[in-house]
């Protein structure tokens, strides 16, 4: 059995590969870059403004994934919420996940509209992963095949790790229990709908926008996590789907 920081390099160097091939939304996806000669690191960012709108960029996404869906682009954040309630119904229970547009406006702006025209209604979550340091459950693909998502796509929102604590290794950060945060896929890594759940602190290089948090029913999280997975994503990008299968039936925006 490979140690865990064999594990670790083996899934991000071949995770790269499966994405490119298959436009997957992966974590981890790649390996955790270091600055190119006279380029500096990347530093803290500024939190988006809760009181302007932002500019998202959103753009199509690849039209050659046969597991896109087709569903409009959503506008550009107004500033006008800081927080967003999405109350989630799954095959496993009831949760709650509270996006934060101070610093992923793009992301909790994109949640939010999916959520209002239902797309991941009846969606499953297709993976899981059980590892000491990494546990995640997948959701957001309504395909369940790990490629499918909007036809639009944006960006990664560096303030969003801003508060994150670094890992033991220096390279990594520790994404906390009940984090939600956006999977990411291709080359150059962009953002669908796939979105991952933290069920315990996660070590992951800070690459991945940190939309939210579960601040309701994180068990239904841990029910399923505890059942394990089927390991057929082994040995990239790792885990498999899970074997107390969880679809997620509504999920819609608390008012």
């Amino acid at each position: 059995m490979p140690t865990p920081g064999r594990a670790w390099q083996v899934a991000a160097v071949a995770g790269v590969l499966l994405a490119l091939a298959g436009c997957s939304e992966t974590i981890p996806g790649r390996a955790f870059p270091s600055p190119e000669p006279g380029q500096e690191a990347r530093g803290p960012g500024e939190p988006a403004s809760s009181e302007a709108p932002v500019d998202c960029d959103y753009a199509p996404a690849d039209a050659r994934n046969p597991n896109v869906i087709d569903i409009e682009m959503p506008n550009d954040p107004d500033g006008s919420n800081d927080r967003v309630v999405l109350d989630v119904t799954s095959s496993q229970g009831a949760f709650q996940i509270t996006l934060d547009a101070t610093t992923a406006p793009c992301a909790a702006n994109s949640m939010k509209f999916l959520a209002e025209n239902a797309f991941f209604d009846g969606s499953p979550c297709h993976r899981l992963v059980n590892a000491e340091t990494f546990g995640v459950l997948q959701c957001g693909d309504p395909t369940g095949t790990g490629s499918g998502g909007p036809t639009y796509n944006y960006t990664f929102e560096p303030a969003s790790v801003d508060s994150l604590r670094p890992a033991p290794d220096g390279a990594s950060a520790i994404y906390p229990r009940g984090s939600v945060a956006m999977a990411q896929g291709g080359q150059p890594p962009t953002i669908g709908s796939q979105f991952f759940i933290c069920f315990t602190d996660t070590q992951l290089p800070p690459d991945y926008t940190l939309v939210g948090t579960i601040t309701a029913g994180i068990e239904t999280i841990d029910v399923v996590a505890a059942g394990g997975n089927d390991a057929s994503f082994e040995p990239s990008p790792g885990g498999g789907a899970p074997l107390i299968p969880i679809t997620l039936q509504t999920v819609t925006v608390q008012n």
